[in-house]
């Protein structure tokens, strides 16, 4: 059972790059976890991954050639039916040992591999036997294609005559236990120690003396970093110390980076030029060209403008690279000077021209073309802004054209660029620099994190995208279902969210619901109570934006309770709440809220004004003249958007109320009695509730 570093590795053609980080952490894991699942590595036993663009492995440490034997004891059947009356072993106990393996004539209930023992209500035979541990030559292979069949491959392929299937052909696989090949079978291949390096710079095939030695003999001899996350850090040093040499800037580069890192096996990084000239396009156009199609670093000066300049991550460290600078840059030179001309051609035809060209483009085919909701769009736009107090014409002007840079070349190439091309077209056509902020801004949020369309304009055009996206879909009975949601509407909601609460703005959201579903055609929208579903829809949401905050969960739950109409105010709500629990009477007054709240669910009718002349107890006459004194101050703060003071009042209530339900049957007999104390704590509930459902704060 000796104990040493096992080697698994997969020598294929070129992974995909973006799935490799997930391929190489999934298969290492699941070989690790198939090993210690089998007793042959302990349970805290270390494991390295590594994944290249032509390989995928796993060393673990102290894995044992065999895992220890171990006692297994399990039940064989009653021994109602195991023994007859003089304690001799039955035909059924007989047959169930034959199957099991467990020798007739070992059947003595006084040996120590059997037990009799309770089982529930019966008495049960169970036998003890001593199993043998497995061995990795038997198991390896196994766990190995089990591994395989755990990868996170949406499409499979086959190579040569085999019938063995995987997401790139597999040439050679490598089994080492220490030093030793451990024998075995899987993609068609048989195991062994040889594997290969850099497809150029390697010496050619190379042997693996040991397990441990994979890692120092793949980079001395075979030119390879094997480590996908040792590459990607080497890679990230390169760029920043060659960007410092330049006196440059890299911007945000780390989802290109690990893409990168994904497409090279020993990364050098070179320095790239292309002619000042193609500076005069739009930064955004040449940084994708780049970034997508050539997976170039751009670099900028320090005021976040475009240099022409970039860096190259090459698979090749040479001594002169000239050849390779030169060849990058007449790779990339087509590239940017297609962008140059969809540009300029482009800003021959105005965005006002191009309207006419959405209207055989099809939004959804039952709410019509691009052309039909941009009209929507300029209508919901303008309300809003009118709502705001903001500059309605430019918020339907910018609603207009907000959609027509789809139909340009440089959208229809780079439509990443959608938005952002619209802003530099309207410019061009001598648009106000609001008008063209607010075309651009439209899209935004696009993702958590990302900024906020700045001002009352482009947030009108913000939200009047995302409303009609929502109402739209919700009034189709399109709604987002588990993890299918095609088109984006949670996105869109936390985006007008965001917008209401950050921005902040003071709009109502049933009234932004109606106002846009107003934009529809009569009976457009049938799906029956949608706006009411869309609300829910948006507060859930709210929730969990929320909670992803860190607030405390049954505070949320009591401001968003109420359906706040005005979105903007949450904050200041939960705030509220959170420092009215601080309070000594904060928890008696909630649990009797509860209790107010259960109450008035069982009573008949709705409870109207309480009548002084009709309270009997002292007590009711006290939380009466109590609320009457608190419920001005309440309301003004309320009113005043003091919601910290008006729940703070309310903590002048505790000794009433507590009397109240000490003293005071709520459910007398005579019914004026009782609806008018019903009707006294109807009024209680709503001065209590008028920031947050203060009953969700009881436990």
């Amino acid at each position: 059972m000796t104990a040493a570093t096992l080697l698994v590795e997969l020598l294929t053609e070129e992974l995909p790059p973006k799935a490799l980080p997930r391929l190489g952490e999934t298969f290492a894991t699941k070989i690790a976890e198939g090993l210690k699942a089998r007793g042959l590595a302990p349970a805290d036993a270390p494991f390295r991954t590594f994944a290249s663009p032509r390989r995928l492995a796993v060393t673990v440490a102290q894995v044992a050639s065999e895992a220890a034997a171990k006692e297994v004891t399990e039940k064989l059947m009653p021994v109602s039916v195991a023994l007859d009356a003089e304690g001799k072993p039955t035909p059924a106990l007989l047959k169930k040992m034959a199957a099991k393996g467990i020798p007739a004539d070992s059947v003595d209930t006084t040996l120590a591999s059997f037990e009799r023992r309770m089982d529930g209500k019966a008495e049960a035979l169970f036998h003890t036997a001593t199993v043998a541990g497995a061995r990795l030559a038997d198991v390896l292979a196994g766990i190995v294609q089990d591994a395989v069949k755990a990868l996170p491959i949406p499409k499979v392929m086959r190579w040569g005559d085999g019938d063995a299937t995987f997401v790139r052909p597999v040439h050679k696989l490598t089994l080492l236990h220490g030093a030793d090949v451990v024998p075995g079978r899987v993609l068609d291949l048989d195991s062994g120690r040889t594997t290969r390096g850099h497809r150029f710079m390697s010496r050619g095939e190379i042997d693996i003396a040991s397990a441990d030695a994979y890692e120092p003999t793949l980079l001395a001899e075979g030119k390879v970093i094997p480590s996908f996350a040792e590459r990607r850090a080497d890679i990230e040093r390169q760029l920043l110390a060659e960007a410092a040499r330049q006196g440059a800037l890299l911007d945000e580069y780390a989802d290109l980076l690990d893409e990168v890192a994904a497409l090279v096996e020993h990364p050098t990084v070179y320095v790239g030029e292309f002619e000042a000239e193609f500076l005069a396009v739009p930064q955004e156009c040449l940084i994708l060209t780049m970034r997508a199609n050539q997976k170039y670093f751009p670099l900028f000066d320090g005021a976040g403008k475009l240099l022409n300049r970039f860096l190259i991550v090459s698979n090749m460290r040479v001594a002169d690279p000239s050849n390779i600078i030169a060849g990058n840059a007449r790779v990339v030179r087509p590239r940017l000077s297609d962008a140059r001309f969809f540009f300029e051609q482009d800003k021959k035809q105005k965005l006002e021209a191009r309207l006419p060209r959405l209207a055989p483009v099809v939004y959804h085919n039952k709410l019509g073309s691009q052309l039909e909701r941009v009209e929507r769009l300029e209508a919901l736009a303008g309300a809003i802004a009118a709502q705001l107090h903001g500059d309605v014409t430019a918020a339907k002007r910018a609603a207009r054209l907000a959609k027509a840079d789809l139909v340009t070349d440089m959208v229809g190439e780079f439509p990443e660029l959608q938005g952002i091309m619209g802003r530099y077209y309207a410019l061009a056509d001598g648009e106000g620099e609001v008008v063209a902020d607010a075309i651009q801004a439209h899209y935004q949020p696009r993702f958590a994190g990302d900024a906020l369309p700045a001002g009352n304009v482009a947030a009108a055009v913000a939200l009047a995208d995302k409303l009609d996206a929502l109402v739209g879909f919700f009034g189709i009975g399109m709604v987002p279902t588990g993890d299918k949601d095609p088109f984006a509407l949670r996105r869109a909601a936390l985006g007008v969210l965001r917008i209401l609460i950050e921005a902040p703005l003071p709009l109502e959201l049933p009234r932004l619901i109606d106002t846009a579903a107003a934009g529809f055609k009569p009976g457009l929208l049938g799906a029956e109570g949608f706006a009411a579903q869309l609300q829910d829809f948006m507060f859930e949401r709210l929730k969990n934006l929320l909670r992803e905050t860190g607030r405390d969960g049954a505070v949320i739950d009591a401001v968003l309770a109420l359906k706040p109409a005005r979105i903007d105010l949450v904050p200041a709500k939960l705030a509220a709440v959170e420092a009215f629990r601080a309070l000594p009477e904060a928890e008696a007054l909630a649990a009797a809220n509860k209790r107010i709240v259960n109450i008035l669910k069982k009573a008949e009718g709705t409870p109207g004004e309480p009548d002084l002349a009709l309270l009997q107890e002292d007590a009711e006459k006290a939380l009466f003249h109590q609320v009457v004194e608190v419920a001005p101050l309440v309301r003004s703060h309320v009113a005043n958007e003091d919601y910290t003071d008006a729940l703070c009042a309310l903590a002048g209530l505790r000794a009433a109320v507590d009397r109240f339900f000490e003293d005071v049957m709520v459910m007398a007999e005579e019914p004026l009695t009782r609806a008018n104390r019903i009707a006294l704590l109807a009024q209680l509930a709503g001065l209590m509730n008028q920031v947050a459902d203060l009953s969700r704060l009881s436990a």
